[in-house]
């Protein structure tokens, strides 16, 4: 079967687009001396695990299922982080972690006796107040944030058993965004890393991007573990590890012109299974598109009035029945999809390395009438 043959819509997910961007991370984190760990939020398709299992990939969890996920499924111990713990989740998390990060100062002290006593590596996530990302919906480090402690509220000295800091205020951004983190959180923060065991730099370090500065990332972990030669440094990006490698192929089944303007209702949605393009919010690049010609809009088969994206031209108009392809739709994609109106999820497939196409997922009636149970 190739991909022309699948009815839509379909998530089609492409192995050597996987291994061009894990050949890349992988080098970056030998290059660096940097572990480099994946972010389960951005990509848990754990059929295609096998693939980054072979690259010897870690994982962050950041909920007791991904944790459950990833343990099953890509690595022995997570990485772990979560806003909030609490007495019902708190031993599993602990069970199932190498490292464990806090939050607030509240938190740790809570359960930090419990952490110590599983020999679980803890850590504290600090807010270097170091605002890079333009979309707030996504801005971690915006004034009233709740993630993370200030430099203020820790003061001189950590609590007792700490033996790391985290922070993340990276979305999709470049090394030179890293620097300017990097230093505030030097700044603010430098005076407590003499007795500390690692810093994790979070995510949002898109280094697969083409035009991303990999040599200067590089030059930028390998001067900070200079200074910091006994830290283990530790990156864990979410997008990076499978931007640009799956796209969503969907069908025209509608035309609609309202005012001058054309829609195209297609049999896929945007609030259902593309919400980033509302919420980033971003417009997609579709492969059948033109620079220039005929404008169209693109609606969802949704009952929201929202639920539309573009415009986009093309050359010829659009008719009912053509097929479009819209990149890159496979990080925070698969992940966020919902079953909002009874909208039927896309199926998932993939292209092996040898070029060869196989459903991973095909969804049913089933599935929407279990989540409702």
């Amino acid at each position: 079967m190739n991909t022309n043959q699948l009815p839509t819509p379909v998530y089609v997910v492409y192995e050597d687009k996987i291994r061009r961007n894990l050949d890349l991370i992988s080098d970056v984190s030998r290059r660096s001396g940097a572990k480099i760990i994946m972010a389960f939020k951005a990509n848990a398709l754990w059929r295609t695990f096998p693939i980054f299992k072979e690259y010897g990939v870690g994982f962050t969890a950041s909920s007791l299922n991904e944790l459950r996920l990833g343990l099953e499924c890509l690595a022995d111990k997570a990485h772990s982080y979560c806003p909030a713990y609490t007495e019902q989740t708190i031993d599993e998390y602990l069970d199932g972690s190498s490292h464990i990060t806090f939050n607030s100062l509240h938190q740790y002290r809570r359960f930090a006796e419990k952490a110590r006593a599983k020999g679980v590596s803890c850590g504290l996530r600090v807010n270097p107040k170091c605002s890079v990302i333009e979309t707030d919906l996504y801005n971690p480090a915006l004034p009233g944030s709740r993630f993370g402690v200030s430099a203020e509220d820790i003061g001189g000295a950590l609590p007792e058993g700490i033996e790391g800091l985290h922070f993340h205020a990276l979305c999709e951004s470049s090394s030179h965004d890293l620097e300017k983190v990097l230093n505030a959180f030097e700044e603010q923060f430098g005076h407590l890393l003499p007795t500390l065991k690692w810093v994790n730099m979070g995510g949002g370090h898109l280094m697969t991007r083409e035009g991303y500065d990999t040599g200067h990332l590089v030059a930028l972990l390998r001067d900070f573990r200079s200074r910091y030669p006994w830290l283990e440094v530790i990156l864990e990006p979410g997008s990076a590890f499978t931007w640009r490698t799956g796209d969503l192929l969907t069908t025209v089944v509608d035309m609609m012109e309202n005012d001058g303007v054309r829609t195209a209702i297609i049999d896929a949605s945007f609030a259902c299974h593309m919400p980033d393009t509302l919420e980033m919010p971003y417009q997609p690049i579709i492969t059948e598109a033109s620079e220039e010609g005929i404008p169209y809009r693109l609606g969802g088969n949704s009952c929201l009035s929202g639920d539309f994206c573009g415009p986009w031209h093309f050359a010829e108009p659009l008719t009912p029945g053509q097929r479009l392809t819209l990149e890159d739709m496979n990080h925070y994609t698969t992940v966020k999809t919902t079953m909002f109106n009874g909208i039927q999820h896309p199926d998932i497939a993939l292209v092996n390395h040898e070029g060869e196409c196989q459903y991973l997922r095909r969804y049913t009636y089933d599935d929407y009438k279990h989540r409702m149970s």
